[in-house]
C-alpha cells in the first residue's frame, strides 16, 4: 500500500477558516516532506464604468472603480502598501483613527497599520503634507504597490 500519509481534515478546516478571514485566495503549509496546500478561486469581478457608487457615509466625488487605482497609484503623494495584508486605520478596535481627511501629517508619522503575519507593521506617511483622502476602509484586505491614501 505504500507510506501513506492520512490528510489531517481538522487542519483542512483550520486554513480554509484562515482564507475565509484573512480573504486569501490561496495557503499553503508544510511539515518535513507533508505538505497541505488549500486554495480557492477567485469570484469574477464585475466592474460597472459610470458614475461612482456611494457607500454609506463616504463622499460621491472619488473617481469611479477601475481606473480610480491607476490614477491614485500614480499620484505623487500616494501612500502605497509595502506588503499584502490588512489595513486597519487605528491602533485597537474602538480607537481614534490614526488620521482622517483633512489631517496635516509629519514624514515619518504613522498612518495606519498593515496586519501580515499576525504581525502589525506601522505604515508612515512618505510625506509631510494635508491628507486629502483615504482609499482603503478599516479591515480591508489590501495588496502589494496598492495606494491607501493620498497626501498633498
Amino acid at each position: 500500500m505504500g507510506n501513506k500519509t492520512p490528510i489531517d481534515s481538522e487542519l483542512v478546516r483550520t486554513l480554509a477558516a484562515l482564507l475565509d478571514e484573512t480573504n486569501l485566495t490561496e495557503i499553503e503549509y508544510g511539515v518535513g516532506d507533508v505538505k497541505i496546500r488549500v486554495a480557492r478561486t477567485a469570484a469574477p469581478l464585475t466592474v460597472h464604468h459610470g458614475a461612482a457608487m456611494a457607500h454609506p457615509g463616504q463622499p460621491t466625488a472619488q473617481p469611479a472603480a477601475g481606473g480610480a487605482a491607476a490614477y491614485d497609484a500614480d499620484h505623487p503623494g500616494a501612500v502605497t502598501s509595502p506588503m499584502v495584508g490588512v489595513a486597519y486605520l487605528s491602533p485597537e478596535p474602538g480607537a481614534a483613527k490614526f488620521v482622517n481627511p483633512g489631517d496635516t501629517v509629519s514624514e515619518g508619522q504613522t498612518v495606519m497599520l498593515i496586519e501580515a503575519m499576525k504581525t502589525f507593521n506601522p505604515i508612515r506617511a512618505s510625506r509631510g503634507g494635508k491628507l486629502t483622502r483615504i482609499l482603503v476602509t478599516d479591515g480591508q484586505p489590501v495588496e502589494f504597490g496598492e495606494p491607501l491614501m493620498i497626501i498633498e
